[in-house]
């Protein structure tokens, strides 16, 4: 055995599309892929299934624009568990071809599309009759519902789903953690305007307080000057005009 052919075990998913079989065979496929999931053989020029290895462990099946026209039982020996089968593109033309998927009790999807049967009366009632277990035909349910776009286990996309959540989850945190900055700032910027504000406040009040302070003051000294006799007023007036009593003038003649 070959050191590639150690290594078919450890394979869950193949993907073959577009390669040409050989007489229906595929080169390269065989049983060593024991713990094959998802297996996709899509326009390969296959005529049928019955060169398929055995692969028990065969979840997704993809055989879309092939040329296989019937021999389906080979499915429910070599592939038991099989649970998504698509035979979109192919040359099936009866209902009775699909027969022998009724051995396959876990099938719950089937995929039909471009294929004649489906031009058939009551086509989707007869399929949903003869195939019990399934669960969607051609992406719908038997009450037209649609299927979900992907089965993250038969794809194998769990693990990169769970790597694009926890991407989508740390951006949203960032994203939170932005917010919260941005709240911090606009709040130290309204703190520093109350400030402002509060000083602004206490300076007029300041203000008035010293102009109210000076008005007192004057008011003092008119009341002073009221109480004085009507010569010491007038005295006082001109020394604060800068002239000289008319009387001192007098008596300064007189000497």
């Amino acid at each position: 055995m070959t050191a590639a052919g150690c290594l078919c075990w450890q394979v869950k998913e193949l993907v073959l599309d577009n390669c040409r079989s050989d007489d229906g065979k595929i080169v390269g496929l065989s049983s060593d892929f024991e713990n094959l999931e998802f297996l996709s053989m899509i326009n390969i020029n296959l005529l049928s299934v019955s060169n398929l290895p055995k692969l028990n462990k065969l979840r997704k099946l993809e055989l879309s624009d092939n040329r296989i026209s019937g021999g389906l039982e080979v499915l429910a020996e070599r592939t038991p568990n099989l649970t998504h089968l698509n035979l979109s593109g192919n040359k099936i033309k009866d209902i009775n071809t699909l027969e022998p998927l009724k051995k396959l009790p876990n099938l719950h999807s089937l995929d039909l599309f471009n294929c004649e049967v489906t031009t058939l009366m009551d086509y989707r009632e007869s399929v949903f009759t003869l195939l019990p277990q399934l669960t969607y035909l051609d992406g719908f349910d038997a009450d037209d519902q649609e299927a979900p776009d992907s089965d993250p286990e038969a794809d194998g996309d769990g693990l990169e789903d769970e790597y694009e959540n926890g991407e989508e989850g740390e951006e949203e945190d960032d994203d939170d953690e932005e917010d919260d900055l941005d709240e911090e700032v606009i709040d130290d910027e309204d703190d520093e305007d109350d400030d402002l504000e509060g000083e602004e406040e206490e300076d007029g009040v300041d203000d008035e307080e010293e102009d109210e302070e000076e008005d007192g003051e004057d008011d003092e000294e008119d009341e002073a000057d009221d109480d004085l006799p009507r010569g010491e007023k007038r005295k006082r007036n001109l020394e604060d005009e800068g002239e000289e009593d008319p009387e001192d003038e007098e008596d300064d003649e007189d000497d």
